[in-house]
């Protein structure tokens, strides 16, 4: 960070390579979203291309998830060792390569392999790149991770729309993907050379408190009753692990709700309001244009009243955006209310990811990984949940449960807190 100065007045600016660094994450945020667009617009051409049925298809995605899940896990100890930077590198070079796969799969074994390679990929990139994006936040001294993840959103619409066109003009999935992936090869090697290495000390502003987490070691030194016992300030890794395990149940409940919106949002709409397929379809549309436009808007939020409001607030949003979905009995009002679970939710993830990369420890990619891996299996539980309440009760009444549970997280929203604030806490 640099101060310059407009008409005599100090105004910080921010170094052009930082700069630089903040639209390299972008780029890879947005080809991220792209890349999982143009892969399930794709769908319905890869299940005519392979012949397998849709009860196949589902156990494959499920796989999908799982190596995505592998590669979360996996990614996290090795960026850790060889820096975020070189694993973005790797992990965007995988996914822009086996986004192919899929295309050129000829029956469920080929397809079964394509979908496990790009879900290893899609994991391991989704822990780098948020690792790399928590070093430029950090590097900035204010909040701009929710402008990533609006971005990966715009990538999807992006991929969505390019995709469209591309089956519209009828040219083949092959080639669509092989373009697709030689565009994200290129926008790597691009980008790569832009992203900061996990020591990027020189650009933090001095603004900038880092304080760890209050806990004594005890050190020894000497024998016998001369002994010196030696207190210091070190990370309590029990501490931490605390807050990683608070922060991934926190990120499991809004991740659920958020599966459990996307998946059943427009279904509820038609069955509960008698609506046509196309009405429906507008829950899905006013849910996903609210999460991407407050992603936005969500990090001027937080720095004026900070990560604890973003995820209290948006989640009383979210809970109240559902408590009318199950009370409306109105089209319009049902909508408002699937567009007011996008925008209460919009921030909150974004906020999960920062608090679990600053939490003062030398793993910071290990501890997001944790982070994201469970909260990953919400997002997957979210709509298998719903089903399956279904069968006892209407699929409107089995919304409560999301309901409930982010009530849960705007009581615990306190766990996103910087450290340095728990401590003044605790202290004051």
């Amino acid at each position: 960070m640099i101060v310059g100065t407009v008409g005599g007045v100090p105004v910080p600016t921010v170094d052009r390579r930082l700069r630089l660094a903040r639209a390299a994450v972008f780029a890879v945020f947005a080809l991220n979203g792209c890349l999982l667009a143009l892969w399930v617009v794709h769908i319905p051409a890869v299940c005519d291309r392979t012949g397998i049925a849709k009860s196949t298809l589902g156990t494959f995605i499920l796989a999908l998830a799982g190596a995505a899940l592998v590669g979360m896990r996996l990614a996290g100890p090795l960026a850790d060792r060889v820096g975020s930077r070189t694993m973005v590198g790797v992990a965007a070079c995988l996914i822009s390569v086996t986004v192919i796969g899929p295309g050129l799969a000829t029956g469920p074994l080929t397809l079964a392999i394509a979908l496990a390679c790009f879900g290893l990929g899609n994991g391991a990139l989704d822990v780098s790149m948020n690792t790399q994006a928590v070093h430029v936040e950090r590097a900035y001294g204010r909040p701009v991770m929710s402008a990533f993840h609006a971005l990966f959103s715009g990538g999807g619409l992006l991929g969505s729309l390019a995709g469209a066109g591309a089956l519209r003009a009828g040219m083949d999935i092959r080639l669509t993907l092989s373009i697709a992936a030689v565009a994200g090869l290129a926008l790597v090697a691009v980008s790569l050379p832009l992203l900061l290495r996990d020591s990027a000390a020189e650009f933090v502003s001095d603004a900038v408190e880092v304080v760890p987490m209050p806990v004594s070691l005890h050190v020894v030194t000497g024998t016998g009753p001369a002994a010196v016992e030696d207190t210091r300030w070190a990370p309590a890794r029990a501490a931490r692990t605390r807050k990683v395990l608070g922060l991934a149940v926190i990120a499991f409940i809004c991740l659920l709700t958020e599966g459990a919106a996307a998946d059943w949002s427009a279904l509820q709409v038609r069955d509960h309001l008698g609506t046509d397929e196309a009405t429906a379809a507008l829950a899905f549309a006013g849910f996903s244009f609210t999460m991407t436009a407050g992603r936005f808007a969500t990090d001027r939020i937080a720095g004026a009243f900070g990560a604890v409001a973003v995820v209290r607030y948006g989640t009383l949003i979210c809970a109240g955006g559902l408590a009318v979905v199950l009370i409306s009995v109105l089209t319009p009002l049902t909508l408002f209310g699937w567009a007011c679970v996008g925008l209460g939710l919009s921030g909150v993830i974004p906020q999960i990811f920062t608090a679990a990369g600053n939490l003062g420890s030398a793993t910071v990619a290990t501890d997001m990984s944790h982070v994201f891996s469970i909260g990953y299996l919400g997002l997957l539980a979210g709509p298998a949940l719903i089903g399956w309440l279904t069968v006892i009760v209407p699929l409107t009444t089995a919304l409560a449960v999301p309901l409930v549970a982010v009530l849960v997280c705007a009581r615990w929203a306190g766990i996103v807190a910087p450290v340095a604030t728990e401590r003044r806490e605790a202290t004051g």
